[in-house]
Order: structure tokens, then sequence, then C-alpha cells
């Protein structure tokens, strides 16, 4: 499929369309930085937005996203269930705050954040199901367009499949060049779950490499541009995060090259210093 600018779409599995490059507001501190930041992003093109009950800024996306004149149904907002609220009915209870705090009558997606609390480390797959029913139901009253997943490995979504009515529509996982997570990616291209990666640049560690340097410089374009062209040509559907007029600019512009299958190839498996994904079996949260 031919994507033009960030705010293309991609068919997840129940035919909800998300626009192929997303806005991360990680870090986006609530108030002015977040607002001002997500109000750039929608000026420069950008429709699509990623935040989180646990990012602590749900309200400035909100209120960015009313400021913006953008009409609510040209825009696609994920939100994400945190840590401390799995269970049926403290997830209900999450989403609806995460619901008011976006002043929204629904949201695109909703993810779970993570699919092993430490709180729930010694029944994760009953917590999961739990969970997942309630997500269920939420999408099935229409409150949201699509359900998720995020940092779930091939074991979490077995188990979470044993039970689910409602296959997830997108794992969201940390994917960056040197780091795709194969085993993650194959399991989820075989059973038609979108992949959305955070921390599409690595956290920065891409721009000490000197490979992709010269690597961009023979296209014209910047590191970021580069790697975030892979994520799509890939299939990947990143989300890079700025506060940066200029850097959030140049993150739209992806679209006016390809790379080339040899290039893709290397990207792939360069040492980019990137790191290992967390585990989410051992996280202490």
């Amino acid at each position: 499929m031919q994507l033009y600018s960030v705010a293309d779409g991609l068919a997840c599995r129940n035919g909800v369309s998300i626009p192929c490059v997303g806005f991360g507001t990680w870090l986006a501190e609530e108030g002015a930085m977040a607002v001002n930041a997500v109000k750039k992003a929608l000026e420069l093109g950008f429709r699509h937005i990623d935040t989180a009950s646990y990012y602590g800024n749900e309200k400035s996306v909100g209120q960015a996203i009313r400021e913006s004149g953008i009409p609510r149904d040209e825009l696609f907002v994920t939100t994400k269930l945190w840590n401390s609220d799995h269970g049926y009915h403290a997830a209900k209870l999450a989403f609806e705050r995460s619901l008011a705090a976006l002043q929204m009558d629904y949201v695109d997606l909703y993810l779970i954040h993570w699919p092993n609390p430490a709180a729930f480390r010694s029944h994760w797959q009953e917590s999961n199901a739990e969970t997942w029913q309630a997500m269920e139901e939420l999408y099935q009253a229409g409150k949201i367009r699509a359900i998720g997943v995020s940092n779930f490995m091939p074991h979490h979504l077995d188990a979470l499949l044993c039970t689910a009515k409602v296959v997830p529509a997108v794992n969201q996982i940390r994917l960056c060049p040197g780091s795709v997570q194969p085993e993650v990616t194959r399991y989820c291209k075989a059973h038609q779950i979108l992949l959305e990666g955070y921390s599409p640049l690595g956290g920065g560690a891409v721009f000490q490499q000197p490979e992709l340097k010269q690597m961009a410089e023979k296209y014209g374009k910047s590191i970021s541009q580069l790697c975030l062209r892979w994520h799509i040509q890939n299939g990947f559907i990143p989300l890079p995060k700025s506060v940066t007029p200029e850097r959030i600019f140049e993150n739209t512009q992806l679209f006016d090259f390809s790379l080339s299958d040899a290039d893709m190839n290397f990207i792939t498996q360069i040492e980019s210093g990137c790191g290992a994904a967390p585990e989410p079996d051992q996280v202490d949260f």
C-alpha cells in the first residue's frame, strides 16, 4: 500500500484505519509543554496521538486536540491502562478516568500497557483475562474503536487468546534499528496484529552511529528520517516523540524516498547501541 503522509492509514484487523506514524507524548509534561507539542504536531500533519494514563498528560492532550479545531473524527487517539488498574472493575474505572481527563466520548485505541506487573505476577494470566473482558465490553459499547496490548511477548498473547473473544488489534513494543524483537514481530504478523514501535530512535542511540549518518547523507535525509522510514517499510507504526517544532516537522517528511532492500537489511542488523527491549516478566512496577 502506498503511503503519502503521516496521516495515511494502515487497516487493523477490525477495519479501523490507524495513521501510519503516531506522535508520542511520553515525557511531554502536563501543561504548556504537552499542549504546545501536540498542537504543533497536529498543525504539521500528525493525526495519530499516543498517550497513556501513566504519562500524566491526558488532560493536556485532550486540551490540545480541542484547541486545534480539527474535527475529532479526523484524529486517532490512543491511551493505555496502567499496571495498578488491572482486573475487570479496576480497568473499567481507569478507562472512565482517562476518558474524563481527555474530555472525549471515545478513544480510538486502548491498550494494556504491560502484561505482567509486579503486583499481579502470581496470577497475571487471570488478571489479563479479566482486564481484557472489561476492554471487550467497552469496545462492544462503542467507547473504544479498537483494543490492543503493549509489551506483550508471544506467551502473553497465547494466554490472552485462550479466553479472548476479540483478538488484539495492536501490540505496541519497543522497536528500533538493531532491536526488532523477531519472535514478537513474527508472531504478530502471523496473527494479523499490527505492530507499533515506541522509542523508534532507540532513545537517541541511533544518532551515535556513523554508518547511519553516512547512509542518511546518501539519501539526503536525517538519521531520524532514515530510521522512521525503515519502520514504515517494515510495516511498523513508529511513535516518535519531540517537543521541538523543527524535529516534529522533520518527522513528517518521510514519503519522498524509499530505502533499498540492502539498506533495510543493514539497518535491521546494525549494532545500534539501542540495547535490549525491557523484559516484561521482570519489570519491578
